[in-house]
């Protein structure tokens, strides 16, 4: 698990395909002397196993699963990606909750100056907007970020230029394509909502029906 905090950038050495996998390696000024072999690491958002180190570089087995859902494919060498650790008990949570499963590729639509911040304007695939809203947490390669707007297929965020400087962020144009983790609690609400009440009980016994719009509308969720 990670909180969308990026700590350190990372350049690629190299993407070398194997078969339909492929094998990252990725050179940091990130400390990597508490990271194992095993560790998780967040690459752009993308949660990898650490497969070896050396020096100030990494290794992670990429597979074809998350080439073919994340932006890690098209990477080469000399691109830059936004590099966290996984969270250790004890840690601030300084984002939110972030799982490093990416649910899609966005892409960058409008970039605007607005008071000496950024503000992005990103296209999603239908279907992912009914996980997001305004003011709750998205996260964009790896960055946990707040909804400022949400429209039909796209949202828009505001990048501070702290934000902006520290990832890669800085870099992205207009037309450029971004990894996309929604809110997983977005997604425990939609499934407790859809749970009927002739559903299986649950292992502690619970029945399925006990959450609806009235209640989360009750207690100030919803309006």
């Amino acid at each position: 698990m990670f909180t969308g905090i990026v700590a350190a950038l990372g350049s690629v050495r190299r993407l070398t395909r194997r078969g339909e996998d492929a094998l990252l390696e990725v050179e940091t000024a990130l400390d990597l002397d508490n990271v194992r072999t095993g560790d998780s690491m967040a690459v752009n958002g993308a949660c990898l196993t650490v497969t070896a180190k050396a020096g100030r570089s990494f290794r992670a087995d990429v597979s074809a699963e998350t080439l073919s859902r994340t932006t890690l494919r098209s990477l080469t060498g000399g691109d830059r990606v936004n590099l966290e650790k996984a969270l250790r008990v004890g840690d601030r949570l300084g984002g939110h909750i972030v799982l490093g499963h990416v649910d899609g590729v966005g892409r960058i639509i409008e970039v605007a100056v607005r008071f000496g911040s950024l503000v992005f304007g990103i296209e999603i695939a239908p279907g992912l907007d009914r996980y997001l809203v305004a003011k709750g947490s998205v996260t964009l390669d790896g960055i946990s970020l707040t909804v400022n707007r949400c429209e039909k297929n796209r949202f828009y965020v505001n990048i501070v230029p702290h934000t902006a400087a520290s990832t890669t962020l800085g870099f992205k144009k207009a037309g450029n394509e971004v990894n996309i983790e929604t809110d997983i609690l977005a997604r425990y609400v939609e499934k407790l909502i859809a749970a009927k009440p002739d559903d299986p009980p649950g292992p502690a016994g619970e029945t399925a029906g006990g959450v609806n719009l009235e209640i989360l509308a009750r207690y100030g969720f919803i309006k």
